[in-house]
């Protein structure tokens, strides 16, 4: 096996971190995210808090309601999470050309060649992630991408390494279920039955190997490998659908059509500015509503205009589309994807676009120099200055 160097980056239940650093007031609440608001759904990701209070993950909602009141119930939030999760991407070409994003929080960087000292740069990218965004991770390194990622899995240190040649004995004492062949139902089946403890039992079944392929089959070659630490698949760049997104979480649940007025605008506000700086339109934006009682509801368009006042007649044309409901709302998100070149062209009979392209611009000016939110209308101010 050619010697490599491949880290794998984790940020620890990222969607605990995210949520906590959009709201503040849930920094030391107990947190579940789950599936879906329905009673079949389940927990997706837990805080200790919770944790602590009894939770586990894959339990269904309608059970988390009928013991525990004190738990905040929050459902998955997947276009926050990939924002952020692409935002950490981009980032990590600082540091190398050959990222690989897997899952939400997930990343392979292949180091090869990269001249440096791996814990030192591994610390560095921690600690980069953490000035960014605010949020930790940890970061496993070894010859291939199947160990560095079990590193995170099983490892708290924020860096760890394992050297060439210690693949097996780094694997040795851990449960076979961190293996990705064992995740198979037969095999797994076959190992609860063999009562395989630890994957060294696996390691030394393979000293007779005629009985080892009678035993698992088709899988005996792949289980054989990752008992061992082998894993010759490439870090590969992909290609990452890029999004925009905006998100206000209001710092008290309302239904005050004013205030979420308000909060829409300062929105539309801040994705017109960046459209504008990209020169690009949106083929699709995606408005969401999220209610207090965890309830969602969202409705899509297309962005045609990049003017301060058609963006935000659109994001108030979903939101009164979406809001169907009379409760009160927590959040607002607006996500935008699949970025076309904006061209601009002045029509003769419509002065009023004109006027308020013009506008934007020269509102654009101000912020560009001083802020976003630098210039706003009373009613945006007075509630932004609650927030």
């Amino acid at each position: 096996m050619i010697e490599r160097d491949v880290f794998h980056i984790r940020l620890k239940d990222v969607e605990i971190q995210t949520e906590r650093l959009m709201n503040d007031s849930l920094r030391t609440r107990p947190i579940a995210i789950i599936s879906s608001e329905n009673p079949n759904g389940s927990i997706i990701a837990l805080s200790s808090e919770a944790k602590e209070e009894g939770l586990s993950i894959g339990m269904k909602v309608s059970m988390v309601r009928k013991m525990n009141h004190r738990i905040q119930l929050l459902s998955y939030n997947h276009s926050l999470y990939n924002h952020i999760h692409y935002y950490i991407y981009r980032s990590l070409f600082f540091f190398t050309p050959v990222v690989e994003p897997l899952g939400i929080g997930e990343f392979f960087l292949d180091m090869d060649g990269m001249r440096c000292n791996m814990k030192n740069t591994g610390l560095s990218i921690v600690n980069r992630i953490q000035d960014q965004t605010n949020l930790s991770g940890i970061v496993g390194i070894s010859t291939n991408k199947l160990v560095s990622r079990i590193i995170t899995e099983v490892v708290t240190d924020p860096i760890y390494k394992v050297g060439n040649g210690e693949e097996a004995n780094f694997l040795a004492p851990l449960r076979p279920a961190i293996l990705p062949i064992a995740k198979k139902k037969s095999v797994h089946r076959l190992l609860k039955f063999l009562f395989i403890k630890n994957i060294g039992q696996i390691q030394s079944m393979t000293d007779n190997i005629d009985d080892f392929r009678v035993f698992f089959g088709v899988y005996a070659n792949t289980l054989y490998n990752e008992s061992k630490g082998n894993d010759n698949s490439p870090v590969t760049l992909q290609q990452f659908k890029e999004h925009l997104i905006e998100q206000t979480v209001l710092p008290k649940d309302s239904n005050d059509r004013d205030i979420l007025y308000a909060i829409i605008k300062d929105i539309s506000d801040k994705i017109a500015f960046q459209l504008r700086k990209r020169g690009h339109i949106a083929e699709n934006i995606k408005l969401e509503i999220c209610y207090a009682d965890g309830y969602k509801r969202s409705r899509m368009g297309k962005i045609k205009n990049i003017d301060d006042l058609s963006i935000f007649n659109i994001c108030k044309k979903l939101f009164n589309s979406a809001n169907e409901r009379r409760n009160r709302v927590r959040a607002i998100l607006v996500n935008l994807w699949e970025f076309t070149p904006y061209v601009f062209q002045s029509d003769l009979f419509d002065r009023f676009g004109d006027d308020s392209m013009s506008l934007s611009r020269a509102i654009e000016k101000i912020r560009d120099k001083y802020g976003v939110q630098s210039l706003q209308t009373a009613n945006v101010l007075q509630v932004l200055k609650r927030i």
